[in-house]
């Protein structure tokens, strides 16, 4: 598995994002923001972080990279393309996914572990997952709101496009669990095909029990799982 892991001015979860595809057995190799040439990954990767300084709107600039022209080519092919905090916003200011991430309704930056439920155990992404089953991930953002109109939110409930959704421990959505204000109490939702995947906590923060938590390592299995090699 040739893992593409996408690097902006002001990324800094894409080493995270490197050992974690490292760890399930992938090729990871870091691809500066201006180069050019996806044709040869098996996976690309949007790290988190705050691409050009979240001027304008987070993901904003990061949009117009050169290399996300590649990456929406890549997204055409159905391979799987997963971006994360910073690169969920991207992903949403380049169109591979619908709605955008405003700021918090706290209006400040939250950084804590959060409860999550998987809604969907049949997706590249989430195949070693269970659905219901609850995970315990870490968020870090001031921007994870995700917001879209009423026919979008329909049309993602509607088509089971949300994957993950913040939740107490009981697996029950609410205001309490929701850490950002998140419609819906959305977390992480995919394109039409299923190959894209835009979600704000860090599941690359939650691979070893030193680190507190493994609940975020079966989003890089299912993904490894999932990929016919190039």
């Amino acid at each position: 598995m040739k893992v593409a892991v996408i690097t902006f001015p002001g990324s800094n979860c894409d080493y995270d994002l490197f050992k974690a595809a490292q760890q399930v057995g992938g090729d990871a190799q870091f691809i500066w923001h201006r180069e050019r040439g996806l044709e040869s990954y098996d996976a690309v990767l949007l790290p988190g972080g705050f691409s050009y300084g979240d001027y304008l709107r987070a993901g904003a600039i990061a949009r117009m990279s050169p290399i996300m022209e590649d990456v929406i080519e890549f997204a055409k092919t159905g391979r799987p393309v997963l971006g994360i905090c910073n690169g969920f916003q991207i992903l949403c200011e380049s169109g591979l996914l619908p709605g955008a991430l405003m700021h918090n309704i706290s209006l400040k930056f939250e950084s804590k572990d959060v409860m999550l439920r998987v809604d969907r155990s049949d997706t590249m992404f989430t195949k070693d997952y269970t659905t219901g089953q609850v995970l315990r991930i870490p968020i870090a953002h001031g921007e994870g709101n995700y917001g879209a109109d009423d026919e979008t939110l329909k049309a993602l409930e509607d088509q089971g496009r949300v994957v993950f959704r913040y939740v107490d421990r009981d697996g029950e959505p609410s205001d309490e669990a929701n850490p950002n204000g998140s419609w819906n109490n959305i977390a992480g939702i995919t394109n039409e095909t299923g190959n894209v995947l835009g979600m704000m906590p860090h599941p690359e923060r939650a691979m070893e029990k030193l680190l507190g938590s493994t609940d975020g390592l079966a989003l890089f299995t299912s993904m490894a799982g999932s990929i016919q090699p190039s």
